[in-house]
């Protein structure tokens, strides 16, 4: 399943890593030109772009729905 979230602070960057690391199963996150970060990953996820909405991939629900209040429509 695909997602497309806005993280605007470095607050909600820390709180979107803090549930990667709870989740069990694989979490990738995408951006508009291609980069593609581990959500697991510290510096992975630091060195993207987050100007525009990323694109977060995963299987589990659970996972998207702790992440909702990030969503965007763009």
């Amino acid at each position: 399943m695909v997602k497309a979230i806005r993280l605007i602070t470095a607050e909600d960057l820390r709180q979107f890593m803090n549930l990667a690391w709870k989740c069990e199963d694989d979490i990738g996150v995408h951006t508009v030109d291609g980069s593609i970060a581990d959500a697991k990953s510290i510096l992975g996820l630091i060195a993207l772009d987050y100007s525009k909405p990323v694109l977060v991939v995963t299987d589990n629900k659970n996972f998207l729905k702790k992440i909702s209040q990030w969503y965007t429509e763009e």
